[in-house]
């Protein structure tokens, strides 16, 4: 029942996902331009300057809207998230962010359902004529509901968040929002709080401030590269040797999803990662520093590129207190747990037996089913999806054998994928929108032996 919540939760965050990555290059645009322009910027002019405002109270939630819309409803369905996302942007006065992730998606679903009922019932020749006046009916009562209700209601929601948060600053307690946010994130709940929380009230506050703490607090790679390097110096096993190179793919390329496993195979390291995150925020907070945007990847490059003038040493500095303080912590456990026996081989044998059970029944039913497309599917689409699916093509194209193989945010893999690739967190969510689908689960992006037992598979004749 839990894990069945959880899949939920995450599915959730997962749908929050896909609005927001296609429009993160807009959001650091605007980020750029902020950071360039404003009074404190780099380079401060008052004509480019005008274009801040205009940017993140319009442009942004109506991109958001019209992404949430097309998810839901397709073409149509943009147009109408778009119209109702503008009734909110107008009875409001804050940028919408979270209110366009809602309307538009119900925009979309709005005109879908409204397809639906009069599909095979237009006269012939009356199409456009119905089509246009659905959506401009329809548009105008979501946009007069989003002016006059849902906005304020979203407002004054968004504003009771903001104050809590803010008296969380203002005691000194904000570093508190660790114990919910590494645990969150090793549970893959990771786009729920950044996308849904974190990033749309980093937005506000940079508006006024010209940069935001909020970006920095379930985004810094400091913890995790602190667990990684206490693994590549006092772990056993797979452990000890994968963890160099998770540390590049973490750290640098901003894929936070590679040091999940290491949390899940030895629970207590949720300690470390809590207090890695405490003391960055904490060190933060001290320095008064913020990012311009949302970083996304959540690399030490895009942490940089983000950072506004004056903020390069509170910046630098929090991440390397959170490193050090996870390193510490750690080494700590590790060398505690003094494990003798690395137990990750027989984890690996049980899962592989699993996998060869799975095969064998398959085998004896008759069924021999055609591999042709391999999807690999994560959150958001762009992390551990494509780093797993990279490597995996590769893999095959080595040996000559040419596969479909691309990653994919777990909402939009399509229906001709023939086998589905998500990591073990997920597979539960992935059952519940993928009843007919072959689905390999895995426990690490580096090496794992159930991928291990697929290329088998593809490769043998």
């Amino acid at each position: 029942m839990a894990g069945s919540k959880r899949a939920k939760v995450q599915a959730f965050g997962g749908f929050l996902t896909s609005i927001v990555i296609p429009n993160i290059g807009a959001f650091i645009a605007w980020g750029f331009i902020t950071a360039l322009f404003i009074p404190t910027g780099w380079v401060p002019n008052e004509h480019f300057a005008k274009l801040v405002g205009p940017i993140i109270v319009y442009l942004l939630p109506l991109l958001l809207g019209y992404t949430g819309g097309k998810l839901t409803g397709g073409d149509r369905g943009a147009v109408m998230g778009s119209i109702g996302t503008i009734g909110l942007i107008v009875g409001s006065e804050i940028p919408m962010f979270l209110g366009a992730m809602i309307i538009g998606p119900v925009g979309g679903y709005l005109i879908r359902k409204f397809d639906e009922k009069v599909e095979g019932k237009i006269p012939t020749g009356f199409e456009m004529v119905i089509n246009n006046f659905s959506i401009g009916i329809i548009g105008l009562g979501l946009a007069l509901l989003s002016f006059q209700f849902i906005g304020p209601v979203i407002q004054a929601s968004n504003q009771f968040v903001t104050v809590m948060i803010e008296k969380l600053v203002a005691t000194g307690y904000l570093p508190l929002l660790s114990i919910i946010n590494e645990p969150a994130k090793v549970l893959f709940l990771n786009n729920v709080i950044d996308q849904g929380i974190y990033y749309p009230l980093g937005m506000q506050e940079a508006l006024n401030a010209g940069k935001s703490i909020y970006f920095m607090v379930a985004s810094n790679p400091g913890p995790g590269l602190g667990m990684l390097l206490a693994f590549s110096a006092f772990g056993k096993g797979m452990s000890k040797k994968s963890a160099p190179s998770a540390i590049i793919i973490h750290f640098f390329g901003g894929i936070h999803e590679l040091y999940f496993p290491y949390v899940l195979m030895n629970p207590v390291m949720i300690l470390a990662m809590i207090a890695g995150g405490m003391a960055g925020i904490t060190t933060f907070n001290l320095f008064g520093v913020g990012l311009v945007a949302g970083p996304s990847p959540g690399s030490i490059f895009a942490y940089l590129a983000l950072t506004p003038r004056g903020n390069f040493l509170g910046v630098i500095a929090g991440v390397v207190a959170a490193t050090a303080v996870a390193f510490t912590v750690a080494s700590a456990i590790l060398k505690l747990q003094n494990k003798e026996v690395d137990d990750e081989e027989l984890e690996m044998s049980m899962l592989r037996s699993k996998n060869m059970k799975k095969a064998g029944k398959a085998l004896l039913s008759g069924e021999k089913a055609t591999v042709n497309f391999i999807a690999f599917a994560c959150d958001a689409g762009l992390g551990s999806s494509a780093l797993g699916a990279n490597a995996f093509k590769k893999k095959l194209n080595k040996v000559g054998i040419e596969k479909t193989v691309k990653n994919f945010a777990i909402e939009k893999v399509p229906q001709e994928a023939d086998v589905i690739v998500v990591h073990a967190s997920l597979e539960e969510r992935a059952k519940m929108k993928f009843q007919d689908k072959r689905i390999v689960t895995i426990e690490n992006f580096m090496e794992d032996p159930n991928l291990n037992d697929l290329y088998e598979e593809l490769t043998t004749v």
